[in-house]
């Protein structure tokens, strides 16, 4: 048994409202995210005000960069679509074999290397043999280890630079909850006008018929 038309206005009314909670949220974070992003930028200027322009640039990234946040898409059962960050965690100094301090240069950086015994390889064998200034395979250090990008530009940074770093954190972290958020608007608009033109269509018949 379908619902009455009063039913229908009811239901319609509620989507109607959860439609204007979800709009009223997505301009509060849009708020939100311009504020942190100006607040990232000014910190920034402040840092290089303090430390040099030429002092916090591009020219301090690393020569080897990894992205320290992911995000993780799935599409849920209503069609909308659910974002997520997962942030890598950075490794403690003492679980490092590299000294992170600076870029992560080939030649700047210092490694612990652990000697290892050179296989004895038949010299008929028509492969070059491993030499002790080649280094073997699976002795080669993994690229690009986790590393703090504050390190890059020195030990000892101006906080409005860690204060730079923290808002920027947070903007990823609002982006991927707006994406959401948006997903979530774009479907219950869909549903309410879905909604909308069965109604009218539904009144319409009503009115023929009488």
């Amino acid at each position: 048994m379908g619902l009455s038309e009063k039913e229908e206005c009811v239901l319609l009314d509620k989507k109607l409202l959860v439609f204007m909670d979800q709009l009223e949220l997505l301009e509060e974070k849009r708020e939100r995210l311009n504020s942190l992003i100006e607040q990232g930028w000014f910190s920034m200027s402040k840092a290089r005000y303090s430390m040099g322009n030429k002092q916090v640039s591009a020219l301090q990234y690393g020569s080897e960069m990894e992205p320290l946040v992911r995000v993780h898409t799935r599409t849920l059962e209503s069609g909308e679509v659910e974002f997520q960050t997962k942030r890598r965690t950075l490794k403690s100094p003492e679980e490092r074999q590299v000294e992170d301090i600076g870029p992560k240069d080939k030649e700047g950086v210092r490694r612990r290397v652990k000697t290892q015994e050179v296989p004895e390889i038949d010299q008929s064998d028509n492969k070059h043999p491993w030499t002790e200034t080649e280094t073997a395979p699976s002795s080669k250090p993994e690229p690009n280890p986790q590393q703090d990008p504050l390190k890059w530009f020195g030990i000892l940074v101006p906080q409005t630079l860690k204060q730079a770093q923290a808002s920027f954190k947070q903007v990823v972290e609002l982006s991927a909850e707006m994406a959401a958020l948006q997903s979530a608007v774009l479907t219950t608009r869909q549903q309410l006008q879905m909604k909308q033109k069965i109604r009218s269509q539904t009144s319409n018949q009503t009115d023929r018929l009488t």
